[in-house]
């Protein structure tokens, strides 16, 4: 049995460099799918009160804060007068670029796996995008319980909204531990390429 475990002990070990683009892989499916599910109405109608609160983001949208709660779509509900208002507040067009955006950070993590520096760069920018995507437990009401009479609202009781923000900051661990491989891959790319010179030299 102890050999056993020594075994599996070795072989995780070696297989670190491959989780770790496992890491890279996961990175982009989340992103790829979420990115390309803000090409649609729902999604898009459903990231407004994060963008619309955010001191980062609202100045996309033409409508003021918190005007959007009167046209709030349940996911999958298709009702014209409050599409109507995202399409003035500029709901659709911002989903889209954005999603363009979540969609090419991915990428260019999922490239990590064969060039180092866009895998620092990619690691980076999924640090960076899930610090202000977790900046919305600060700034968007809508991540907490509301006050509907029972005795748990508020801080901290997540929402289902909230919940999903908080596992953010899984990705953002992700980003790091991705830029900090290919940082090293860097490096020790760089320190061979100077021993080879030396040699040469």
């Amino acid at each position: 049995m102890k050999e056993l475990t020594q075994n599996l002990l070795v072989q995780l070990a070696d297989a670190q460099r491959y989780f770790i683009h496992f890491i890279r892989i996961s990175i982009f499916i989340v992103m790829a799918w979420i990115g390309g599910l803000k090409a649609f109405q729902y999604e898009a109608d459903g990231i407004v009160p994060f963008v619309a609160n955010s001191p980062f983001m609202s100045f996309f949208y033409s409508k003021e804060t918190p005007e959007y709660a009167k046209y709030k779509n349940k996911e999958g509900e298709v009702v014209p007068e409050n599409i109507a208002w995202h399409q003035e507040n500029n709901t659709y067009a911002f989903s889209y670029a954005l999603g363009a955006v979540i969609i090419a950070i991915g990428t260019v993590t999922l490239l990590g796996i064969f060039n180092a520096k866009l895998g620092v760069v990619g690691g980076l920018l999924t640090f960076g995008m899930s610090i202000v995507t977790l900046s919305f437990l600060i700034t968007t009401p809508e991540v907490y319980v509301p006050d509907l009479g029972g005795p748990d609202h508020g801080f901290p009781y997540l929402s289902g909204a909230g919940r999903l923000v908080l596992k953010d900051i899984i990705m953002m661990a992700g980003g790091l531990v991705v830029a900090s491989d290919a940082a090293k891959r860097l490096l020790e790319g760089n320190r061979v390429k100077a021993e080879k010179a030396a040699v040469r030299a």
